[in-house]
């Protein structure tokens, strides 16, 4: 059986849970081969503590390896395009984390929402960012696999088959991800992350969403169903008069041009609807749910919080030395303990898909068309948003016919 050479690019958070769950892969021989950073005493650190045998300074070192098969990209947002055209030209397969790619250009300070021009122009070169990546995934015959975990989460994997079983027709999505804020410093201004809330979270259940219609569609009638139009709502939360007007401060304040607060109401072809909710001002942990209302039934994804286990402590010191869940602020008081946080969200389960997809050349649940839905539904949004307007989308009948 050959071995599926991996080749990591980025050595922060998301390429410490890549790196855990390629090493959960069965049935295939799957080796971590080089490890690629700017920053090179971080990325010998990080190979260090992970077993990663060879270690680059630069990225395009790792492309001209002629052993790597898969370069995963756990990058920054804005450098997600330009690296996996380059590893497409290198006839390398692709593993991109969320987002694709977007539109970085500067709004400036407290302008993220207000500029119709800039976001017209966003969603403009969001979309030929995409189409250039895909273009170039095309022209090099590679695979590209979104690394979109919610797809491939053990609740939403069952909603598929309940939808299946039942014959459902989904009426309405509620989902959402929250939390009190993230503390990386390329998430708090638009040029570095290409969005905020709704792009850093709410890529996420807007994944989910799109990507159970196009289920049901497929189902159906062999068409996936598509989005029609996009409504829009946002706010600085984290800036408001309501939340100065306190002293004691929990959630992260730091941001620059950002939304930390977002709605979208999405209506798709059929005339159903998706609301989704990505907030950075949620105390609690980290919160990601999806609700499914059917025809015939009611699904609920509780990926966390879950009560699985749940424990409770008189002092956050009882349990000062065990994970307890992501972003919680206090151990104290009752808590919310995943067992296998990373199971129960996806992250192995898609590396297993992916990793099957190159040793068996099919195609990946989560794919770059979903990628590109999913940054033209974000993108669509803040214009929505800032023109005060429903956005319609117009489809081209060649889309999604493979």
């Amino acid at each position: 059986m050959k071995t599926i050479n991996v080749g990591i690019i980025g050595s922060g958070f998301s390429a410490a849970l890549h790196v855990e769950a390629y090493r959960k892969v069965t049935g295939l021989n799957v080796c971590i081969r080089a490890i690629a950073g700017g920053n090179r005493d971080r990325a010998e650190a990080f190979a260090a503590k992970h077993g990663v045998p060879i270690v680059y300074s630069d990225y395009k070192e790792l492309l001209a390896d002629p052993e790597i098969d898969v370069v995963d990209l756990c990058i920054p947002n804005r450098l997600h395009a330009e690296v996996a055209i380059a590893a497409a030209r290198a006839g390398k397969h692709i593993v991109c984390e969320k987002p694709m790619t977007g539109y970085f250009g500067s709004p400036g300070a407290g302008a993220a929402a207000g500029d119709s021009l800039f976001a017209k122009t966003a969603l403009e070169e969001a979309m030929r960012s995409a189409d250039e990546v895909l273009e170039a995934v095309r022209n090099n015959q590679v695979k590209f696999m979104y690394a979109e975990n919610w797809i491939y989460a053990p609740s939403v994997a069952k909603a598929r088959r309940l939808l299946q079983a039942g014959q459902s027709s989904i009426l309405d999505i509620r989902a959402e991800e929250s939390h009190s804020g993230s503390h990386a410093k390329a998430s708090k201004r638009w040029e570095t992350a290409g969005g905020g809330s709704l792009m850093i979270l709410g890529s996420h259940p807007i994944a989910a969403a799109l990507h159970l219609k196009s289920f049901e569609g497929r189902l159906k009638g062999g068409k996936p169903i598509r989005v029609q139009s996009v409504v829009a709502d946002m706010a600085p939360m984290t800036k408001s008069s309501a939340y100065a007007s306190v002293q004691e401060h929990w959630m992260v304040t730091d941001w620059v041009d950002v939304e930390t607060w977002a709605s979208v109401i999405i209506t798709f072809t059929d005339g159903t609807k998706a609301v989704i909710v990505a907030s950075f001002a949620m105390l609690g942990g980290i919160r990601n749910v999806m609700d499914i209302y059917t025809s015939n039934s009611v699904i609920k994804c509780n990926m966390t919080p879950n009560d699985g286990v749940m424990v409770y402590a008189p002092s956050p010191d009882v349990f000062a030395q065990e994970y307890i869940a992501e972003k919680l602020e206090t151990k104290a008081g009752w808590n919310f303990a995943s067992s296998d946080e990373d199971w129960v969200r996806g992250y192995p389960q898609e590396m297993q898909d992916f990793m099957e997809c190159i040793a068996e050349d099919r195609s990946p649940l989560s794919d770059g068309q979903l990628a590109r839905d999913v940054i033209e539904v974000i993108y669509s949004a803040y214009l929505s948003y800032e023109t005060g307007k429903r956005i319609e989308f117009i489809h081209n009948e060649e889309e999604h016919q493979q």
